[in-house]
């Protein structure tokens, strides 16, 4: 009498698995999108700069990750002895060229 009757109500309807697809859709083209602006690029310099590191040979002009403009006068497996002035050499890492410079550069 005072209490009224109570119905129960049929569950919700369950996500369709559509939905659960274009939910991470979003997620997804945005690891594509960083894909193509950002690490292909990278990967892309990476390779370009070992290739150059390997092609080293006496006699190039090169610049230095610290600035300094020299010519190559002994390649080894892992260091550089770069000629800065007459008579003044350095040695560096291979990794430490940043460019080499077009022949006739540096006087």
């Amino acid at each position: 009498m005072f209490i009224s009757n109570a119905f129960a109500q049929a569950p919700a309807a369950a996500p369709a698995a559509g939905s659960s697809l274009m939910s991470m859709l979003p997620l997804v083209l945005m690891f594509v999108v960083l894909y193509f602006v950002m690490i292909r690029p990278q990967q892309k310099r990476q390779k370009e700069h070992r290739a150059m590191i390997d092609a080293l040979a006496k006699g190039d002009e090169v610049v230095t990750s610290g600035g300094l403009l020299g010519k190559v006068s002994k390649v080894g497996e892992t260091y550089l002895t770069i000629e800065l002035n007459t008579g003044v050499e350095a040695q560096c890492q291979r990794s430490a060229v940043v460019q080499v410079l077009p022949k006739g550069t540096i006087k």
